[in-house]
């Protein structure tokens, strides 16, 4: 759709403007893994407007190779992607960072923050994220917001004030809504969005200024909810553990075969936007409660029925007729659900799944082709 590409490509090419003015004014640049477990209310309640930019960058094997002098091979790829193109040296988001935060989720995640913190000398904070979801881990994502926040105040020198940081709530709320607004469009026939266009805008939303964003999102959404789009395609939903800003061959082979991606779940990579941070009590509870308790729950973390029930319920909404699994290589708890998930795909809707993995590398493309090729031909004949 126009609208979409049009606002897409028109805030890629204000983000570095956008932060070099910012860096004039002596703001900071906070960058941070967008595994849906930072709160970037907090953040802009700090005063750092207009940032904090995701580092969500992958899909290249340039990346990797860079990659190879810091960390060893058997670890995640986005992951490792995300210290090689810090050392390539020609993002201009990863020259420019003040401090990174990242949210560990896992030892793949701690890599990122522990190689930054070894060897660019950037300001790093880590907090950790538990893997249960109950009254106890709730508390102890809880006392890392309260040590996020400190480290915020003393970056910037601002003390979060709670009203501002109700109306970033309240801001970003907005923002979920509507992304949520355009996924669920995907639910007719024929959806008026592609898979890569919805992608495309979730990425966006990790870098773009929040109050631009969601106004022009607004105009997204009116033009959408006008649209008509009549052609019945075989419908796909994609799972797996990262997908990154510019890797994209996966979503734009499955289209190119004529199948939509309706509906997608990742850990890495997309925003979380199914579900709203309440703005009544505490609001750092409240955060809390929103982005832990209320997140959709990665591989790794328990109860796994949660994350299962989910993936099967938003297959029967989208009513998808095939899953596409896809993960990097040694994220070794997405392989093990792999296999649990593909029965349960069969038993409870009925459709097949194929499962694919990638490291980066351009020889992965043609054997790739072939695969998604085959699957959506299967599926189109029933």
């Amino acid at each position: 759709m126009e609208a979409i590409e049009g606002l897409v490509t028109g805030l890629e090419k204000r983000r570095a403007e956008e932060l070099r003015r910012s860096k004039g004014e002596g703001r900071k640049v906070v960058g941070y893994v967008p595994n849906g477990y930072l709160p970037e209310e907090l953040v802009y309640a700090a005063g750092s407007l207009p940032l904090p930019v995701g580092l969500l960058r992958g899909g290249e094997h340039e990346a990797i190779a860079a990659s190879a002098l810091y960390l060893p091979r058997f670890l995640d790829t986005f992951c490792r992607a995300q210290i090689g193109y810090r050392a390539l040296e020609e993002d201009f988001l990863y020259r420019i960072v003040d401090s990174v935060i990242v949210a560990v989720t896992d030892n793949n995640v701690r890599a990122i923050a522990d190689s930054w913190a070894f060897y660019t000398g950037v300001d790093t904070f880590q907090y950790g994220v538990p893997h249960v979801k109950d009254d106890l881990g709730l508390e102890y994502y809880l006392r890392g917001l309260g040590d996020l926040q400190h480290k915020l105040q003393g970056l910037t020198g601002i003390e979060i004030d709670s009203d501002v940081l109700r109306d970033y709530i309240e801001l970003f709320n907005e923002m979920r809504d509507l992304l949520k607004r355009i996924s669920l469009l995907r639910t007719s026939k024929a959806p008026p969005v592609s898979g890569k266009e919805f992608v495309r805008l979730n990425h966006a939303s990790f870098y773009a200024e929040p109050h631009l964003f969601v106004q022009l999102l607004r105009t997204v959404v009116e033009q959408l909810e006008q649209a008509q789009a009549t052609e019945r395609r075989p419908r796909i939903m994609l799972v797996g553990s990262t997908l990154a800003q510019g890797d994209y061959k996966l979503v734009d082979l499955v289209e190119r075969t004529g199948a939509a991606i309706v509906i997608e779940d990742f850990s890495e990579g997309i925003r979380p936007y199914w579900d709203q941070v309440h703005v009544d009590g505490d609001l750092l509870r409240a955060l809390a409660e929103g982005y832990f308790m209320r997140n959709p729950t990665p591989a790794f973390f328990r109860p796994a029925e949660d994350r299962n029930d989910s993936l099967i319920e938003m297959g029967q909404t989208f009513r998808v007729d095939g899953v596409i699994w896809y993960q990097l290589m040694y994220r070794d708890a997405y392989d093990v659900e792999s296999y649990y998930f593909e029965k349960l795909a069969r038993d409870k809707l009925g459709i097949p799944m194929l499962k694919v993995q990638s490291d980066y590398d351009r020889a992965e493309l043609a054997p790739l082709t072939t695969r998604i090729e085959t699957f959506v031909e299967t599926i189109a004949r029933g």
